[in-house]
Formats: C-alpha cells, structure tokens, sequence
C-alpha cells in the first residue's frame, strides 16, 4: 500500500471529465470553467460530449476531447463500456508526488485528471414509476460513473468529484478566488458527499432488487432459454 505524507493544498484545475446524466446547470458551469483556466481540457463521453460541443461552439472545440480518443477504445454498443479503461484510471487514482506513478502515467500516455464532474443514471426515479420492470430497473442501473466518482473520491489528494450540479457554483467560486486551484477542504468536501451519495444509489438498487420475486424477473423477459 501508499501512504501519502506530503501533499499540496492547493490543486490547478487542468484536466476534467465530465460526463453526467442531468447535464442541467452545464451551459453555465463549462464556459465558466474555461473562462477561469483558458488551457484547460475537458474529456467527456456519448451524449454530454455532445451537449459540451454545442456550448462551446467551433472556437474552443480543441479544449474538448472525446474519451474513446483519448482511451484509444470506442465505446460498447448503447454505451455500456465508456470510461472502464486504464487510462482514465491512472489518471484518477495516480499519486502524482509518487515518481512511479509518474513513470506509469509516461509509460501509458496517460495524463493525470483533476477533477471529475459525474452524476448517474437515475435509478431511483425509474424504480418509483408504476409498473417499472425488473429489466427496465438493470438497464439504469450505472456501473462506469460510480466506478470514477469513488475513484477520484479517494484520491481527494489531488482530486475533486463533483456530484451535485448545485455544487457548479460553488467550485466556480473557489477557483476563480485561487487562480483556478480547489484546496484541500474543498475536495475533501467534496469525496464526503460522493461517497455519501453512491452509498444511497447502492442501498436503493440492494433494496428494489430485495424486493423482486423470481418470477417477477422472469415476468421481464419474453423467452427464458433453458
């Protein structure tokens, strides 16, 4: 195992990855972003890579980066497999005080990631509509973003996760205040709510699939083969 003894407090906000399920409050949060640090680079996936493309228009298209090219890996059919791959995960879970780790990042091509903006797939709003299927509940049931917030969670060392667009403005605040940097506190704020929040997306998937029946799961699919 590490263990960290020196870090810094403060983070330059350079690379970030976003890729959210409610893409409310982006229109405002990317430019901003942008506005604060003008060399920073945005990765991003599937449809927020979309919607990040159309906000920043043609004149700062080369400040976002698709993450299958970055990954060198296109995604899965419907999206399945995205941000599974190594790269993105030296780039959250790297120690960039450790020099091995900084030899792994070289070695990969892989660039260290400073920030994560992710919310997930809303499971428990499709469980809580009438007549929701146990096969409709397993399609939104999200697998590569808790998998990237926990990462970056706990490598609040040098990482923020942001869950909660209500969290945009507040970030904003902070680096415009430390010429584009999080400090210490912010992130480790920032890893205690991520953690809070994919326990309780955990605990609701634990809890509908608890209360499904076998047969009920049969009931979702036309043909059980034998």
């Amino acid at each position: 195992m590490n263990f960290v003894e020196k870090i810094d407090d403060r983070v330059k906000i350079d690379r970030v990855l976003v890729s959210v399920y409610d893409k409310g409050g982006l229109a405002t949060f990317v430019p901003e972003l942008l506005r604060i640090n003008p060399g920073m680079i945005l990765y991003s996936t599937g449809g927020t890579y979309r919607a990040i493309a159309d906000i920043l228009g043609d004149s700062k298209a080369d400040r976002l980066v698709a993450v299958s090219e970055y990954t060198g890996q296109p995604e899965m059919q419907g999206g399945l497999v995205k941000t599974l791959d190594f790269k993105i995960y030296l780039g959250l879970l790297s120690e960039t005080y450790n020099p091995s780790h900084r030899q792994d990042l070289k070695r990969t091509g892989a660039v260290s990631i400073d920030m994560v903006v992710v919310n997930l797939y809303p499971f428990q709003k499709t469980v809580a509509q009438d007549g929701v299927t146990p096969e409709r509940a397993r399609a939104n049931i999200d697998i590569g973003g808790p998998c990237m917030i926990r990462a970056a969670a706990k490598n609040y060392l040098r990482v923020a996760a942001v869950v909660d667009p209500g969290d945009y403005e507040a970030v904003i605040t902070e680096l415009e205040q430390n010429d584009g940097s999080l400090t210490l506190d912010t992130r480790f704020r920032l890893a205690q709510k991520t953690f809070a929040y994919t326990s309780e997306y955990d605990t609701a998937i634990a809890g509908y699939l608890r209360s499904c029946t076998p047969q009920e799961v049969r009931g979702s699919y036309p043909e059980v083969l034998r």
